[in-house]
């Protein structure tokens, strides 16, 4: 009983400490890159979070601090520069299409392919044979049937019959 007792004590000791060191910085913790603000290039939000070039060279650092003086000091180049460290792509480079539709549209053929091919083998193997009732035959004489009962005369399929004529309504 003693020695679970003094296990116990050591064991919350060491947890503790553990934690104050952390606490006073001499473990550093760091936050998570999933706790940061992250840059998107969006057309619906034009203004991102964050600027795309987070650790600025000297170059740019010195470009940054010429930014604070008269903008007609700059060259183009100078604000294409800043203008990059910003952001990644501008409105016309994010509205240029992709081929990326060619990649959808091979997935869905891929896919219909594959369907077609199960439902062939499920026809052939799993179901057996169609059943004779969706014979071409069989089909026109429900079909004459139907017509010689006179069925569902108002809005069905007599309704689209000439009776006087023996043909089907223009």
């Amino acid at each position: 009983m003693l020695a679970s007792r003094v296990f116990s004590l050591v064991g919350r000791r060491s947890i503790s400490t553990s934690l104050c060191l952390r606490a006073h910085g001499h473990g550093v913790v760091k936050a998570e890159d999933y706790t940061l603000p992250v840059y998107v290039d969006r057309r619906d939000v034009p203004l991102p979070e964050v600027a795309f070039v987070r650790d600025l060279s000297a170059q740019q650092r010195a470009l940054k601090e010429k930014e604070k003086a008269s903008w007609s000091a700059l060259s183009a180049e100078e604000k294409v520069e800043l203008y990059r460290i910003k952001f990644n792509e501008t409105y016309a480079e994010m509205k240029k299409g992709t081929n990326e539709w060619k990649t959808i549209l091979g997935g869905v053929l891929f896919f219909l392919g594959l369907t077609g091919i199960i439902l062939i083998w499920q026809k052939n193997f799993m179901y057996g044979p169609v059943p004779h009732t969706f014979s071409d035959e069989w089909v026109s004489a429900q079909t004459k049937r139907m017509l010689d009962m006179r069925v569902n005369p108002v809005q069905g399929i007599t309704a689209q019959w000439d009776f006087d004529n023996n043909e089907w309504k223009k």
